[in-house]
Parts: C-alpha cells; structure tokens; sequence
C-alpha cells in the first residue's frame, strides 16, 4: 500500500499519472466540490476507485451503475483503525478483474475530444442535462401551484372566518 500526494508543478501530473496506471486502487475522498477529475482521471487509468463518501454526487448515474466498477466506503468505517487496509485485501481477485473489466469498457465516457464523440464525456454531460431540464420546469411548476393563494393567505386571517 503506497499513499502518495502531489503537485501540478515538477512533473507532478505526469507522476500522479504513472502511479494510478500502477495502482490496483485509487482513493476517492469526498471534498468540497460534488466532483473532481481525480474520479475521472482514476477511471481513465483503470484504477478502481475507491469512494469515500455517504453523499458524493457521481457524474452520469443515471446511466452508468458505479458499483460495476467502484468500491464504495462509508465515511464513518474508513474511520475505523485499519478498516480500508482489510476491506481492500478482502477484494478478492475475481471481482477485482470484474470491476477492472467493467472500467475498461466504460472509460470513453469519460474522456473529453475534440470534436465531441458520441458517448465520450462532453456528449455524456449533454445527455444529463437535457434528463434534467424536463424535472426543473416540472420543479418550477409545482412551486409556482400555491402562489396566488398564498399572497391572499397573508391577507386573510383566522378572525374573518
């Protein structure tokens, strides 16, 4: 088990490159945004990442199921002393190449070209967001159902009933 951190400077992207094509596993720990491409760059390293999180926001879920080819750890057991070592040595080798597999299958939706290819991630994103906008107008509706009542409720009191 090797634990490395890095920097974009000094050939720092290219170490940290190298390191996830060598590595069974990369850590995925929750940050202060919903996502990062250190999710996307382990993916497209066929490093079986490792998510430590009980709330990440994964990209394209409504398509892709993660547990295919993610581990997933609640915050609170990575906690635990040598929890993380003994759940990672208990991934057997079978379901490691099922997941490797399953990566290697899928790592063209999350890749950028240019031009966009169809399925690769700037498609992937486009295809999301036209999934969403139909539940945002739908969320906009809904919350626009009570507005007239509500303005005429602050008017109206108890007392005039």
């Amino acid at each position: 088990m090797h634990f490395s951190t890095g920097t974009t400077q000094n050939n720092g992207i290219q170490s940290a490159s190298d390191g996830m094509r060598s590595s069974k596993f990369c850590l995925h720990l929750a940050g202060d945004t919903p996502s990062s491409n250190r999710l996307f760059d382990a993916i497209v390293s066929h490093c079986i990442p490792v998510i430590i999180s009980d709330e990440i926001e994964v990209p394209f879920e409504e398509e892709l199921d993660y547990s295919d080819f993610c581990l997933f750890v609640k915050s609170s057991d990575a906690l635990l002393h040598g929890f993380l070592m003994t759940f990672l040595r208990s991934i057997d080798e079978k379901t490691w190449t099922r997941k490797w597999m399953k990566l290697k299958q899928l790592d063209h939706h999350f890749e950028y070209q240019f031009p966009a290819l169809p399925d690769d991630a700037v498609n992937m994103i486009w295809k999301s967001v036209a999934r969403r906008i139909p539940l945002i107008k739908q969320s906009l509706n809904k919350s626009k159902r009570f507005s007239t009542s509500r303005i005429f409720s602050k008017h109206y009191s108890y007392r005039n009933v």
